[in-house]
């Protein structure tokens, strides 16, 4: 039984130096959550990306990247042992040079191992997102074109796929944890997926330079910037009233939500401010931003009328783009 605890121990602490090394959002945020659901949001965070380290692995194909797409999600579901992806994923990696994620590779095992420490309806749900996810990038991998995709309904359906899906899934596993949630998010699912593709929209856009540079853009085509600043825009709003549905007891679960939300803004704004994206470093929120951010949360995060008076003065450039836009 000691030996047991110990390997447990060893995984999870693992798990979160692993994280800190692959996200530095994620790792500030993932601890704020309540110890019950911090191991599960973090091991499944730690699932997907895996999935993102085999798309934006520029040296394989479309057709090496669906394979190993597949691979992955046979061993999280248990049907072919662990080490008959992580061998053949680590040999198409060979001179990637993100070695914390080569690193995190190597170590699904470990992962796999803490997933299956979690209670049965948790595992069916993170199963569910990362069979979503996995097929969904998947199917994507031979649509990477310089254009773009085909349009806003194919944009919106690679959100879903690649953040949508994990906002369905916190949802689950937030339900899971507080009765209250789940009574108070029943019929407003869609707020869910609204603020995992309001995470994605916010990521596709900071990234599209570098993205460019590798000739690849995951925006829809023949669509301008501000179109789908607007679009995120309206994402934002539903994701804070997604934020307001938990209740205000879970302020983990809110600062979580809120911390996350928060940086989507600010960085959005600095998006909006600039008619060309052609510098990804200078849309980043600063550190010394993040940290003033971060502190507010703890005064924010519990206070809805302190959220929207954030959201309100922080999206000043967002909000009269898509006034404009109408």
């Amino acid at each position: 039984m000691n030996s047991i605890l110990e390997n447990q121990n060893t995984d999870i602490a693992y798990q979160k130096a692993i994280l800190g090394s692959v996200s530095r959002t994620f790792a500030l945020t993932i601890p704020l959550l309540p110890p019950a659901i911090e191991i599960v949001v973090g091991n499944t965070y730690l699932l997907c990306r895996i999935v993102d380290t085999i798309e934006d692995a520029a040296q394989i194909s479309p057709t090496e990247k669906q394979g190993l797409s597949k691979l992955f999600l046979d061993a999280v579901l248990g049907t072919i042992p662990v080490a008959s992806f992580v061998t053949p994923c680590l040999g198409a990696l060979k001179g990637y040079s993100n070695r914390d994620e080569l690193d995190l590779i190597a170590h699904t095992p470990t992962v796999l191992s803490i997933l299956r420490t979690f209670p049965n309806r948790d595992q069916a749900a993170i199963s569910r997102c990362i069979a979503i996810m996995s097929e969904g990038m998947s199917h994507f991998h031979s649509r990477q074109s310089r254009t773009g995709l085909k349009d806003l309904a194919e944009f919106e359906e690679y959100c879903y796929v690649v953040a949508g899906v994990v906002g369905e899934l916190l949802t689950t596993i937030f339900g899971h944890h507080s009765p209250e949630f789940a009574q108070n998010i029943a019929g407003n699912e869609r707020l869910a997926l609204a603020f995992g593709q309001a995470l994605q929209m916010t990521n596709i856009l900071k990234d599209s330079p570098e993205d460019c540079a590798r000739g690849v853009s995951w925006k829809p085509a023949q669509m301008s910037q501000t179109e789908l600043l607007k679009i995120a825009y309206e994402k934002l709003q539903d994701s804070l009233q997604y934020i307001t549905l938990i209740p205000t007891k879970e302020v983990g679960m809110r600062r979580f939500c809120f911390l996350a939300f928060g940086l989507a803004v600010m960085t959005l704004e600095k998006i909006a401010a600039r008619q060309e994206l052609s510098d990804q470093a200078l849309l980043k929120v600063s550190r010394n931003r993040v940290w003033i951010f971060y502190g507010f949360t703890k005064i924010a995060a519990g206070n809805n009328f302190l959220m929207q008076s954030f959201f309100y003065t922080a999206s000043g450039r967002l909000r009269r783009l898509a006034v404009e836009a109408n």
